[in-house]
């Protein structure tokens, strides 16, 4: 069984040509040496080593940005196995398909000079035939992101380049119906997080001008929306549910939460965010012993109004 994978090719694409040429993908992050005898199996193995390098190179940056860059270099250079299906996207607004056929190498004098080899295949998926679903996790902020659960879907562009229908995949999710109607909330918060009550108090967390902050990759899954507080002293997980939340979440959350202290700095602190339609009775037990958890309930209303003419 294949796992699959989103890879960015420099700055707004500007490398996939020359990556597509040579056979390729890779990434750079600065880190000026040949790593092959440095990718432990364990990227957090990694980041322990190289994430000291990295400040060193960038003084004054967080050592957020640093834990991301260099989880991104080891899981390009290690972390995507061989056989692994990977998903480029190009300047045509479109993907182009590979299969990683070898092992990292170095190649100093190139551009993305850590590198693994690749077979191009010759589908291209288009953005227009892909669900919202997978456009979102597809399009989402970083260099890498893991699309294996959109595994049966891909397969299905590759083989016969159709159309897919709305794939629901959340299973705290009480009413698939319900989140189909609610499939924009993620998008409708991240355009106006600036006039909700949390955007008063937070920003969500920026990299060089890339909202990073968007489904921000853990070794347990994604964070709908990382956020800090304006004054730098508050990292803030949120979690969305597109419909009635169970207290299954509160432990998904608190995992999150948990992996965030681990790349704070010293002088913050965590907490979380529980977004959705409705709560239960469970949800509230769960988080009246919860510390440092809150519960936002949101409203979406639909409105026709006759015109006199």
């Amino acid at each position: 069984m294949n796992d699959y994978y989103r890879v960015k090719l420099g700055r707004n694409e500007e490398f996939a040509q020359e990556c597509h040429d040579g056979s390729f993908i890779g990434t750079d992050f600065t880190i000026n040496q040949d790593l092959s005898g440095d990718l432990p199996d364990r990227w957090q193995d990694f980041n322990r080593q190289f994430i000291p390098v990295w400040l060193d190179g960038h003084p004054g940056k967080s050592k957020i940005a640093a834990g991301l860059s260099c989880a991104a270099l080891h899981v390009i250079s290690k972390g995507i196995p061989e056989g692994a299906i990977v998903l480029c996207p190009n300047d045509q607004g479109s993907y182009w398909v590979c299969e990683v056929v070898g092992s990292y190498y170095y190649c100093p004098d190139g551009i993305l000079p850590h590198r693994r080899p690749v077979r191009w295949l010759s589908p291209v998926i288009q953005r227009e035939d892909m669900s919202h679903s997978l456009v979102r996790t597809a399009q989402s902020p970083g260099t890498w992101r893991n699309l294996s659960k959109h595994r049966e879907e891909i397969e299905r562009l590759l083989e016969i380049q159709m159309p897919p229908s709305l794939i629901a995949t959340d299973k705290d999710v009480e009413d698939p119906t319900v989140f189909a109607l609610e499939k924009h909330l993620e998008e409708f918060l991240i355009t106006n997080w600036q006039s909700t009550v949390l955007g008063k108090t937070y920003d969500i967390f920026e990299e060089e001008g890339e909202l990073v902050g968007r489904q921000f990759t853990t070794d347990t899954g994604p964070i709908d929306i990382l956020a800090i507080s304006k004054d730098k002293k508050e990292l803030l997980v949120v979690e969305l549910k597109k419909g009635r939340a169970s207290d299954t979440v509160v432990g998904q959350i608190q995992r999150y939460m948990g992996y965030m202290e681990e790349w704070a700095d010293s002088d913050q602190i965590v907490k979380g965010v529980i977004i959705a339609l409705d709560d239960d009775v469970r949800i509230r037990r769960a988080l009246r012993v919860t510390r440092n958890i809150d519960f936002y309930r949101y409203e979406v209303t639909f409105k026709l109004t006759k015109e006199i003419i």
